[in-house]
Formats: C-alpha cells, sequence, structure tokens
C-alpha cells in the first residue's frame, strides 16, 4: 500500500523537472512514509519525459506517464488520479512556483478531519493582470458555489482518494473540484501556502481561461444543483414564462371582451403567445432531461457513504 502520492502535470517544463523532483524526494523521504510521485507528461514538445525517465532509474518511486497528445490539465490530472495508488493523492504545478515543503502541512490539515485541503496563494507572485481576474474570478465563484475558498485556481491541493472516486474530470473543470466534492458531501480545507515566482518558461494559461472557467462554472452549479432534478432547473424558468404569458394574453382577452378591437396585431399579445410557447418548451426540456437522468441514473448511487460500522 502506498500512503502518498504526488500527482503533477507538466507541459514543457524540462528545465524545471529536475529541481522538482530533487525538492520533493527530500521532502518526502523524510515523512518515513511510503510514496510514489507520479509524473504526466501532456502532449510535451521537449525532453520532459526523458528527465523522467532517467529519474526513475535513480528512484523507483518516481514514475512517469506520456500522453499522446496535448489534452489539457483536467485530463492529465485524470489520468494521474487513475493511475495512481495512494490513500492520499497531493497535486501541484510543475513550474517551481508550489514548495514541497508545504507538504507535511497538508497532511496535518487532512488529519483534522477534512477530506480535502486547497491550498491558497495567499501572497503571489504573479503579475497584476492575473492577479486581479483572479481574485474576481474565485469571489464570484465561492459566492455561487457556496464553498468558501479563497483559491479554486490553487493546483496545489491534497485529497483523501475516496474524493476522487467519486468525481469524473472532463473539460477545465479540475479547477471546481473543491465544489464538485463539497457537493457529494466532503469536507473541504484550505491552507495558505507559499507561492514563488515563475523561474523558468512561461505560463500557458492566458486571459481567455477565464471565459472558460465561468462557462465551467455554469456547468458545475448544474452538476451539483441540479444533476438529479433537473426539472426544477428548466421547469422553474417554463412555469414563469407560462405564469407571465397566460396573465398578457388575460389581460388582452379582457380587453378584448370589453370591446377594444382589433387586439391581434398588438405587441403584447404576440409576447404573451412567445411567453407562453416558450414557457411550454422549457417544461417539456425538463420533463425530458427527467426522464434522460433517471435512464442514465440507474446504475450510480445518489448518495456518498462517509464510513460503516459492520
Amino acid at each position: 500500500m502506498i500512503d502518498i502520492s504526488v500527482v503533477i502535470p507538466f507541459y514543457n517544463e524540462s528545465d524545471s523537472l529536475p529541481e522538482l523532483i530533487d525538492r520533493l524526494l527530500a521532502v518526502l523521504d523524510a515523512l518515513d512514509r511510503k510514496f510514489e510521485i507520479l509524473l504526466i507528461d501532456d502532449g510535451s514538445s521537449d525532453n520532459g519525459f526523458q528527465i523522467v525517465r532517467q529519474r526513475r532509474e535513480l528512484r523507483p518511486e518516481v514514475r512517469g506517464i506520456r500522453l499522446r497528445s496535448n489534452f489539457g490539465k483536467a485530463a492529465a490530472l485524470a489520468a494521474g488520479f487513475s493511475e495512481s495508488t495512494g490513500a492520499i493523492v497531493i497535486t501541484m504545478d510543475a513550474d517551481l512556483q508550489d514548495d514541497p515543503k508545504e507538504i507535511p502541512r497538508f497532511l496535518d490539515e487532512l488529519d483534522k478531519d477534512f477530506d480535502l485541503v486547497s491550498g491558497w496563494k495567499q501572497v503571489r507572485h504573479d503579475p497584476l493582470e492575473k492577479r486581479l481576474p483572479s481574485k474576481l474570478f474565485n469571489a464570484m465563484t465561492c459566492k455561487l458555489t457556496g464553498v468558501k475558498l479563497h483559491d479554486f485556481n490553487c493546483g496545489f491541493k491534497a485529497y483523501r482518494r475516496e474524493v476522487l472516486t467519486e468525481i469524473s474530470l472532463y473539460g477545465d473543470l479540475h479547477r471546481f473540484i473543491p465544489a464538485l466534492a463539497a457537493g457529494r458531501g466532503f469536507r473541504v480545507g484550505e491552507i495558505a501556502v507559499e507561492h514563488h515566482a515563475r523561474q523558468h518558461g512561461k505560463s500557458k494559461y492566458g486571459i481567455e481561461r477565464y471565459t472558460r472557467g465561468f462557462l465551467d462554472l455554469l456547468t458545475v452549479l448544474t452538476l451539483t444543483r441540479f444533476s438529479r432534478r433537473p426539472a426544477h432547473l428548466f421547469g422553474g424558468g417554463g412555469v414563469l414564462l407560462s405564469a407571465a404569458g397566460l396573465l398578457i394574453n388575460f389581460y388582452m382577452t379582457v380587453l378584448w371582451v370589453v370591446g377594444e378591437r382589433p387586439i391581434g396585431n398588438r405587441p403584447l399579445f404576440f409576447l404573451g403567445i412567445l411567453l407562453l410557447i416558450v414557457g411550454v418548451q422549457f417544461i417539456s426540456l425538463g420533463l425530458l432531461a427527467e426522464i434522460i437522468t433517471r435512464s442514465l441514473a440507474r446504475d450510480e448511487h445518489p448518495y456518498s457513504i462517509a464510513e460503516r460500522i459492520e
């Protein structure tokens, strides 16, 4: 049994990998626990995977996976989660901005009955054009999901194995693992971690990731709040639209009865009909989503078990 798995996705980070592996080994050796370091090459074009192969020959705890193409960080993390075997999984970035010496603090925080501990880059050594959008994004995500974290984007996290067995990653949903985990009833904590300036290369992310992140946030809200009751999401809006349409058409009918004619060419009349049609479509969409959800959920458990007494 492996106690700790450190999962690190990387993309063209060959300049950082040797120092990162050395620092990781120094910290993990001092813990006196069984561990593995799993590095996932997300389609790099440099010699990063060759470095991993060389380190594997020196230390059997170092493992590597090379993906056929650049599938993205979420896919690389999913591959690492699937291949890792540790009871505790720690993720971090490969650019040396995350400090391995923080790992014991993550383990201590997990011992406080947390299932997931997320890092918080309280003092960031990034340019303002990255810090400001990140603060706004984190504040909005915290408000909408109800998960009280300062930094959803921080890749430095520690998980218990059972968290990862209940969460599926795709797209860019790796940023929202704490929200997805909280939606399944897991306890989520946070610690402030030391953040270093990038020493080699340049960031692989631009401002466009916040646009994708907002769309993914809508996905997370749907998955965590309405995945088991989609009719409430679509049907609620449909009922409101239909009610508004009925009120408008009732008003137009009253005008027709009292002698105000014609009403068939008035914009308000067409608006009432449009709201009725769209409302009925929303309700129908919600019912269809319910049927699909029930069909797909037959083999899934709509709950998460914390522990058993047998």
